[in-house]
C-alpha cells in the first residue's frame, strides 16, 4: 500500500471523527436524548471503517479467503455480503419503526391502512437495494 493511499485513509478516518462529533455538539440542544444513539452508531462505524482499513492494507489474506487468483474478487464478496447484511439490518430496523407507528394509526383510524402500507413497503424497499447491489458487484467478478 503506498504512502498516498494510507494518507486518504488517515484523512477519512479524521473527517469520520470530526463531523457526527461537531454536529452533535454544536447542532443538539437535548444532548441527554442523543448520546447513546450516538455512541451505537460510531461504534458501528469506526468498526466497519477499521474492518475496511484492515482489508485494504492486507489484500492478499482476502485473496486467499476468496480461493481465487485476483484480489479485488476477495474484497467484491466482502462488498457484496456487507450491503445484503447491512441493508437487512437497516430494513429490518426500518419496517419495524413503520410497521408499530402504522399500527397505532390504524387502530385510531382504519381508513389509513393504504397509506401505512405504503410506507412499511417503503421500508422493505431499502433490503431490495441492497440485494440488487450484490447482485450488481457479484455480476462484475
Amino acid at each position: 500500500m503506498n504512502t498516498l493511499t494510507k494518507l486518504v485513509l488517515i484523512a477519512a478516518l479524521i473527517l469520520s471523527v470530526l463531523i457526527p462529533f461537531g454536529y452533535f455538539l454544536l447542532g443538539q440542544k437535548k444532548k441527554s436524548r442523543y448520546k447513546k444513539a450516538l455512541g451505537v452508531n460510531v461504534f458501528f462505524f469506526f468498526g466497519t471503517l477499521l474492518i475496511a482499513a484492515v482489508v485494504m492494507l492486507y489484500p492478499e489474506r482476502v485473496q486467499a479467503a476468496s480461493g481465487s487468483g485476483n484480489p479485488s474478487a476477495g474484497i467484491g464478496y466482502l462488498a457484496a455480503a456487507l450491503s445484503t447484511g447491512l441493508s437487512g439490518i437497516g430494513g429490518g430496523i426500518a419496517v419495524a419503526s413503520a410497521a408499530s407507528a402504522a399500527l397505532g394509526a390504524i387502530s385510531e383510524d382504519s381508513s389509513i391502512f393504504g397509506k401505512s402500507l405504503i410506507f412499511a413497503g417503503l421500508a422493505e424497499g431499502i433490503c431490495l437495494y441492497g440485494l440488487v447491489i450484490a447482485f450488481m458487484i457479484l455480476g462484475k467478478l
